[in-house]
């Protein structure tokens, strides 16, 4: 064959190979496809006691599901200044934690339950450049690290040793920050997030903007590099799923607020605080299975 012929045969051969392996990535599934999470009810959540966060509790066996909010604060701990509580969570040995914070200071706390009942305290000093607030936790799958975030705009969560679990806290010791997980796009105004796997969260974003992924108050998955530990930073690849569900009676601004999943049942839940009025009437906790 001729050499011009041979090139023009080489240069169709190799366009039709360009074609043909564009047309089987298009058609191909993501590599780490997210799931997609469905509404499958709700339950009314009292502005009182539901409005904050919510987890399942594994031990003792049958215990009930908590939940926060400015109504379940003991008044003991808000006369010291920890007048918020955010989004909890439970390990699956049965220590339940909840989050505080103070209008001012240069700490935040975390409140213990242990599985016989004992309540006991632990008090991070905020690291320099930390955000003051305290809005969630996530106690990780082998129960040693919890991950807790910070209001606004950020690229991080930070991870601490769990207290009351890992064997380096204690109540009358500082709590430090052990390494962080550092996000591969800005998320705004987590309020809860939980882990589904040892190196997959899902996180409920009252962000009021939409700028970030289009539109407000999403349902974000994070998957992780590798399981936290703190012997340094893991990533994560941010995933915004869906927008939660905004229905109310009012009209105004909704409040996303904390997030559980319950890996007994596959059960997503997620509450949504209603604008005005209706956030004594039809504020709700939102329930999703996969598919």
């Amino acid at each position: 064959m001729p050499l011009r012929a041979r090139q023009r045969c080489h240069a169709l051969l190799a366009a039709l190979v360009t074609l043909t392996a564009t047309a089987l990535l298009a058609a191909a599934p993501p590599a780490s496809a997210a799931d997609t999470w469905t509404e499958a009810g709700s339950d009314r959540a009292d502005p009182l006691t539901e409005s904050q966060g919510l987890t399942s509790v594994e031990v003792p066996a049958g215990s009930a599901n908590r939940y926060t909010g400015i109504g379940t604060i003991p008044i003991g701990v808000s006369t010291r200044g920890w007048n918020h509580v955010g989004d909890p969570d439970a390990s699956y040995d049965g220590h339940y934690i909840e989050p505080y914070q103070a209008d001012s200071g240069t700490a935040k706390m975390y409140r213990v339950q242990a599985p016989n009942g004992a309540w006991s305290e632990y008090v991070h000093t905020l690291s320099p450049g930390e955000a003051l607030n305290n809005s969630w936790v996530a106690v990780s799958p082998d129960g040693q690290w919890m991950l807790s975030g910070e209001w606004g705009t950020m690229t991080r969560f930070l991870v601490f040793p769990t207290p009351g679990v890992n064997a380096s806290t204690s109540p009358s010791a500082n709590l430090p920050q052990a390494a962080a997980v550092t996000l591969d796009h800005a998320v705004r105004d987590v309020q809860g997030c939980d882990f589904v796997s040892a190196t997959q969260l899902l996180c409920s974003s009252d962000d009021p903007a939409g700028t970030l992924f289009g539109y407000t108050k999403p349902l974000l998955q994070i998957d992780l590099s590798a399981a936290p530990t703190g012997s340094g930073n893991v990533s994560g690849h941010v995933t915004a799923l869906r927008q939660l569900p905004l229905r109310s009676s009012c009209s105004g601004s909704f409040e996303a607020e904390g997030i559980d999943y319950d890996r007994r049942t596959g059960t997503l839940r997620v509450i949504v605080v209603s604008p005005g009025f209706c956030v004594l009437t039809d504020s709700k906790t939102y329930r999703f299975t996969r598919s």
